[in-house]
Parts: structure tokens; C-alpha cells; sequence
């Protein structure tokens, strides 16, 4: 049984960090219906974030804030993902998605310009990751029914980065290598 259970509280110690094998290989996916421990686990993940994002208890657990947090980030070698985030227009948007899948995306581009960051990766890299504006994702809930979600904006690049994650590609990997500020025709810059 996986120790990441509802009542278990995720910290930072959990977090597999860049370089491991686990963050670079594509994660398996899930039995449909999840089992009960997925689903724990699931929930668990959700409020990692939920926690994180709280300033008393962030300071008390010494915990980053994460908008989205990918199973083999903790070590667990399943794809799926949590994600809980504003948008730009201040809307709340609360994810869990079980084997989710890009069907669809624009062939416009939108950016970051603080760029991107991860609870993997403990240090600061410069540079604009190139994200689709809109995505429509395909996937299964935490009670296992498939559901297909329209994502843009900011949205639509934090579920890109986690489902980056669960491919195996870190969010660095998208960085231009030659001129790290470079940006594909037709990108504009998200700002909040």
C-alpha cells in the first residue's frame, strides 16, 4: 500500500528532485476504474497544492507553492496529475485527471514571461517556455468516468507542464537551447 493515502500530508521531502530516472521516462497509465489508492492518492496530490498555496501553513511546512503536481514527481510511477490554480481572470480551476491526453491544440502559442518553474527543479532557469494558447484534453476523472476538457490561457499551461511530466519532458527541455528568449512565429506573452 502507497503511503500517500488521503490523511497523509505531502512535504517537500517527497518530492523526487531533477536528474532521477523517474522525471525523464513516460509514466503508465492507470487502470480504469482507478483503484481506492489511486484515488487516495489522487486527493492526496490535490491538497499538497491546496496547502501550499496556504500562507500559514506553507510557512509552517515549509512547503513551495505548486499549481500542479504530477505522480512521478513524488516517485510514483502512474500518469496522472493534480493541478489547482487561478487564472487570469481570477477564476479558480481544481484538476484531477487520470491518463489525460492532448487531442487537440491551437496553432497559436502563449508564453510565460517570468517564466516556468517546478517543485523538482530547486533552481532558477532563464527563459520563455512555449506553451499551445488552447488544448482540449482528454482524460478520466478520480471516479473514473472519461471526461474531455477546453483549456486556455494560463490553464492550458499548467496542465501542459504536467502532462509534460508524466511524458518524461521537463519544462527546460522546451527552452530554445540557442537563445533561451526565443519564441516560435505567432506567441504572445501571458501576463496576469
Amino acid at each position: 500500500m502507497s503511503k500517500f493515502h488521503s490523511n497523509y500530508m505531502i512535504t517537500m521531502k517527497d518530492f523526487v528532485k531533477e536528474g532521477k530516472t523517474i522525471l525523464h521516462q513516460a509514466t503508465q497509465e492507470v487502470m480504469i476504474p482507478p483503484s481506492e489508492e489511486d484515488k487516495e492518492m489522487l486527493i492526496c496530490m490535490l491538497n499538497f497544492l491546496i496547502n501550499s498555496q496556504d500562507p500559514v501553513l506553507a510557512r509552517k511546512y515549509k512547503l513551495r507553492a505548486g499549481v500542479g503536481l504530477s505522480a512521478n514527481q513524488i516517485g510514483v510511477n502512474k500518469r496522472m496529475f493534480a493541478a489547482y490554480l487561478t487564472d487570469e481572470k481570477g477564476k479558480k480551476h481544481e484538476y484531477t485527471l487520470i491518463n489525460p491526453k492532448i487531442v487537440s491544440h491551437s496553432v497559436s502559442f502563449i508564453y510565460l514571461p517570468q517564466g516556468e518553474g517546478c517543485l523538482s527543479v530547486n533552481r532558477d532557469i532563464e527563459g520563455f517556455v512555449p506553451r499551445y494558447e488552447r488544448i482540449k484534453v482528454k482524460g478520466y476523472t478520480i471516479s473514473g468516468k472519461e471526461i474531455i476538457v477546453k483549456l486556455s490561457g494560463y490553464p492550458s499551461i499548467v496542465i501542459q507542464h504536467e502532462i509534460d511530466h508524466l511524458d518524461g519532458i521537463m519544462f527546460y527541455d522546451r527552452i530554445n537551447r540557442e537563445n533561451p528568449f526565443k519564441l516560435p512565429e505567432n506567441t504572445k506573452s501571458l501576463s496576469f
